[in-house]
C-alpha cells in the first residue's frame, strides 16, 4: 500500500526510524487508554457538549443504567453511579478481562457483548443507555428502555480522521464506517420510535505533536489506517516528518456527532 523507499534514506533519518519501530512496537491499550499520548496529541478539547455532562444531567440515584461498549469501564465508573443499579456490556476481548477484574467485583452487572449483538437483558429493563463510541441497534435500545427511557450516544463520524489517512496511505482506503452522520443516525432512530431530544454534529481539530505519536496512534486504529506499517509506509512518515519541521504540528479533524433519544 505504501511502499518504502529505504534505499535513499539519509543516515541522520535512522534515529527517527528507530523511534517509531519502538512507536509500533508498543501500540497496546488497555481499556480505551490513551495516556501514552500524554502531551503529544489533541482532541476532543473543543466540542460542543460535554459527553459526561449530558450522561450526569439524566441520571438519577434510582435510575437503571447500562453502559454498551464500555471499554475498560473508566468513564462508567466516573460517573460514580450506584453499582447495584449498573448495568454494562463490552465485546472486545482484552477489555473483556480487564471488565471482569473491575467491574464485576464491585457488584456492577458486566455482560460480554458486542454493541451490534442483541443484548442479554430483558426488555424495559433501563432508564438510561449510554454509547460512546461503540456500535449499537437502535431497535434493541427501544427493547431495552422503559418508557420515558433516555438513549444518549456520542459516535465518530464517517469523515473522521481522513486528513490524516491520507497523509499516510496511498492509495486511501474507503471510511470504514460511511454512514455515520447525524441526520442519518436520528433518521433510524426516529423509525424506531423514538424522539430525538437532541442532536448535534461538529468537525474539530485533531493535532500531532511529533510523527511516533501519529504512528502509535495509527497502529492502534486499524479500522481507520488498514495496512498501516512503519515499514510499508517510511516514505510517507519521512513526507509527515517533513510537514511537521514545517508547520510544527501535524493536523486533521475528528468527526463526531451527539444524540439524545428518548423512547414513547
Amino acid at each position: 500500500m505504501c511502499p518504502a523507499q529505504e534505499g535513499a534514506m539519509h543516515v541522520d533519518r535512522m534515529p527517527l526510524l528507530r523511534q517509531w519501530l519502538r512507536e509500533e512496537e508498543g501500540a497496546r491499550m488497555k481499556g480505551w487508554d490513551f495516556s501514552h499520548l500524554r502531551g503529544r496529541y489533541e482532541e476532543e478539547n473543543d466540542l460542543p457538549w460535554d459527553y459526561r455532562q449530558e450522561a450526569l444531567a439524566r441520571l438519577t440515584p434510582d435510575c437503571t443504567l447500562l453502559d454498551i461498549d464500555t471499554g475498560g469501564g473508566e468513564f462508567l465508573l466516573s460517573l460514580g453511579h450506584p453499582y447495584e443499579k449498573t448495568s454494562a456490556t463490552e465485546g472486545y476481548a482484552p477489555n473483556v478481562q480487564l471488565c471482569e477484574q473491575t467491574l464485576k467485583p464491585l457488584g456492577i452487572d458486566f455482560r460480554r457483548a458486542d454493541g451490534g449483538e442483541t443484548l442479554p437483558f430483558d426488555g424495559g429493563r433501563f432508564n438510561v443507555i449510554l454509547n460512546r463510541h461503540g456500535d449499537y441497534r437502535p431497535e434493541e435500545m427501544y427493547r431495552l428502555l422503559k418508557a420515558g427511557g433516555v438513549f444518549l450516544t456520542e459516535q465518530v463520524g464517517a469523515e473522521n480522521d481522513r486528513e490524516l489517512v491520507e497523509l499516510l496511505l496511498d492509495p486511501a482506503p474507503v471510511p470504514p464506517f460511511p454512514e455515520q452522520y447525524l441526520d442519518k443516525a436520528t433518521a433510524k432512530l426516529e423509525r424506531c420510535g423514538f424522539k430525538i431530544l437532541k442532536g448535534q454534529e461538529a468537525f474539530q481539530p485533531i493535532i500531532f505533536w511529533d510523527v511516533g505519536a501519529l504512528v502509535w496512534f495509527a497502529r492502534v486504529l486499524p479500522w481507520e489506517f488498514p495496512g498501516f506499517s512503519v515499514r510499508r509506509c517510511l516514505d510517507r512518515l519521512y513526507r509527515a516528518q517533513q510537514a511537521l519541521e514545517r508547520d510544527g504540528k501535524l493536523q486533521g479533524r475528528i468527526h463526531r456527532f451527539l444524540v439524545v433519544a428518548q423512547k414513547s
